[in-house]
């Protein structure tokens, strides 16, 4: 009884192993089929691309052709943005290829160490109009890739110390371009007169100088706008644009003054018609003193007035005997008095 028991459970197992065989087995063949129905073979290497591993994360193998876009788009989900922040985001520096417009391409060193800079030279202590060594964040973060994550990561004094650099930089940059091209702004009438006077030959620049002026010297030159025809339509443009948006800035400038002025004015009136509440308030207080005084000393008067009222009233209401008594006591003295005169 126990040998049929031990047999059943292996025949079983093996019977399971035989179905799992048998069903690989049609697996691949079926795999195979689809191959030879594609012209394509198993073993062949060649349809295979080159896989390489992602920088960002090691579980990644990405082709070799579609990398720069993984790695751009993995380092982004690392930094916590989403696939709709991605989606919005776009690379603007195709856009100033060709072009006189600078760039400033910003890391996380660098974005460190202009902070750093700039909480260094901020005062220790707050002061009115001023940003502190508090203002400034203490731990570096990454390079903000949208405006929602400049804001969320950086403080207001942070975005202006970053400004600051990137505005000196440029400037530096455009200086420097600046001094690359003295010599078109050299005086050169004067260093004809001088080659004229000393008859050296003359330089390349020199003679480009004086075909400008004979150019220049013509109808047909006069006639042309020149300070509009040798601008391209949008550098014009772009003229126009500044001009509109300096004047809408000085307009908006001049309209928040006198909002400023009106509102300093009104809160002078409104200071002047608390101090006058005040002083009528205080007035309306002594005069209501007063009248409380002035009550009570009429009333006073009144009652004073009354208890006076009252004593005659008792005189008067005496009985017509005791009058009548003190009348003759009277007359008694008076005649003894004139006996005693008398005699």
């Amino acid at each position: 009884m126990s040998q049929s028991l031990k047999i059943t459970p292996m025949q079983e197992r093996m019977d399971r192993l035989q179905e799992l065989v048998e069903f690989t087995e049609n697996c691949q063949k079926q795999i195979q089929d689809m191959y030879d129905a594609l012209g394509w073979s198993q073993d062949n290497e060649q349809h295979k691309e080159p896989m390489e591993l992602c920088p960002y994360d090691p579980g990644h193998r990405v082709p070799v052709r579609s990398m720069e876009r993984h790695k751009a788009s993995c380092y982004l989900t690392k930094m916590g943005y989403s696939s709709e922040e991605q989606a919005e985001m776009c690379d603007p520096s195709p856009s100033y290829t060709n072009t006189s417009i600078r760039s400033f391409t910003m890391d996380k060193s660098l974005q460190n160490q202009v902070i750093l800079q700039a909480r260094a030279a901020a005062p220790l202590m707050k002061m009115e109009g001023v940003f502190w060594q508090g203002h400034y964040s203490y731990q570096p973060v990454d390079v903000p890739q949208n405006h929602k994550r400049a804001v969320c990561d950086l403080t207001v004094a942070d975005r202006l110390a970053l400004y600051d650099h990137v505005i000196g930089v440029l400037n530096q940059e455009k200086a420097v371009a600046a001094s690359g091209n003295e010599e078109l702004y050299v005086d050169l009438v004067s260093k004809l007169k001088k080659a004229d006077e000393q008859n050296e030959p003359k330089t390349h620049l020199e003679l480009m100088a004086e075909m400008r002026d004979y150019k220049r010297r013509r109808q047909s030159y006069r006639a042309k706008n020149v300070h509009i025809t040798k601008k391209s339509y949008t550098e014009v443009i772009r003229e126009v644009i500044q001009v509109h948006s300096e004047e809408l800035a000085r307009q908006w400038k001049d309209e928040h003054e006198e909002e400023d002025k009106e509102k300093e004015d009104q809160d002078e009136a409104r200071e002047r018609t608390s101090q006058r509440r005040r002083l009528d308030e205080r007035r309306s207080l002594s005069s209501e003193s007063r009248r409380s005084h002035t009550r009570h000393r009429r009333s006073r008067e009144k009652s004073r007035e009354r208890e006076s009222k009252k004593k005659k009233r008792k005189r008067v209401s005496r009985s017509p005997d005791k009058h009548h008594d003190s009348k003759k006591k009277k007359k008694k003295r008076k005649d003894e008095r004139g006996r005693s005169d008398s005699t």
